[in-house]
C-alpha cells in the first residue's frame, strides 16, 4: 500500500526516494527490438508508466474505447517483480499499466495524448508526491509507427514548454501483472486518503483537459 504522511499545504501524500541502480541488463532493454502484442478479438494493448498505477488506471479507464486497464510492472531487468521488490527501485521496473482498447474507437496516438495530458511531463523519477525510479514516466512502443508517434509528441511538447520532457521511451518487452489487491484500486477504495487527496484530483484535472474523449458514465 502507499505510505502516507502529512505535510504543510498538502495532506496525506506519499514519497519514496529509491533510485534504480545502473545495470547492463537495464541498459540493454532500451536498445532491444520491440515486441508486438497481437490483436485479440480485435482489441489492442498499449503500455504506459506514469507514477502511481492506481492513478493511471483510473485515467485510462475513463477514456472511450478503453475496455480494461491492468496494473503491473514493466521496464525492468528482473523476473517476476512484486510490489515490495519494485518499490526498492532496484529491479528497474516502474509501476505500469496495460491498456486494452479498441483501435477502431480510440487510436494509439490519442492514448499518447492522454498520457501526456494526465501528468507533469517535466517531473523526473516520479509524479506528484511519488518519487523514485519505480514511479518514473516510461512510454512503451511496439513498432516503428508507435515510436514515431511518441517521438513526434515529445518533440512538439518540448518545443511548446521550452524544456526537456522527462518520459523515457522504451521498446516494449514484457508486462508483469500486479497483485490482485492493486487492481481497480480507486474504484474499490474511494475513501482511501491517497485516492481522495492524490488520485481523484489527478483524474479530475485530466478530465478537464480532454472532456470530448471521456466515456458517458464518466
Amino acid at each position: 500500500m502507499k505510505k502516507l504522511f502529512p505535510i504543510i499545504a498538502l495532506s496525506l501524500l506519499f514519497s519514496c526516494n529509491n533510485l534504480a541502480q545502473t545495470n547492463p541488463k537495464q541498459e540493454a532493454i532500451k536498445t532491444a527490438e520491440p515486441i508486438t502484442v497481437a490483436l485479440e478479438d480485435g482489441k489492442a494493448k498499449a503500455y504506459f508508466a506514469s507514477g502511481c498505477f492506481w492513478c493511471v488506471e483510473a485515467i485510462y479507464e475513463s477514456v472511450k474505447g478503453v475496455d480494461e486497464v491492468i496494473n503491473g510492472y514493466s521496464g525492468g531487468h528482473t523476473e517476476n517483480p512484486t510490489y515490495e521488490k519494485s518499490n526498492t527501485g532496484k529491479t528497474g521496473h516502474a509501476e505500469a499499466v496495460e491498456v486494452i482498447y479498441d483501435p477502431e474507437i480510440v487510436s494509439f496516438k490519442t492514448l499518447v495524448d492522454v498520457y501526456f495530458a494526465s501528468q507533469n511531463p517535466t517531473q523526473v523519477n516520479g509524479q506528484g508526491p511519488d518519487h523514485g525510479s519505480q514511479y518514473r514516466s516510461i512510454i512503451f512502443y511496439q513498432n516503428d509507427n508507435q515510436k514515431t508517434i511518441i517521438d513526434t509528441k515529445i518533440k512538439t511538447l518540448a518545443k511548446k514548454l521550452n524544456t526537456t520532457i522527462a518520459a523515457e521511451v522504451y521498446p516494449f518487452q514484457k508486462f508483469w501483472k500486479g497483485e490482485d489487491y492493486h487492481q481497480d484500486y480507486e474504484k474499490l477504495h474511494p475513501n482511501h486518503p491517497y485516492i481522495k487527496n492524490v488520485s481523484i484530483p489527478r483524474l479530475k484535472k485530466f478530465k478537464a483537459k480532454m472532456p470530448s474523449i471521456l466515456k458517458e458514465n464518466h
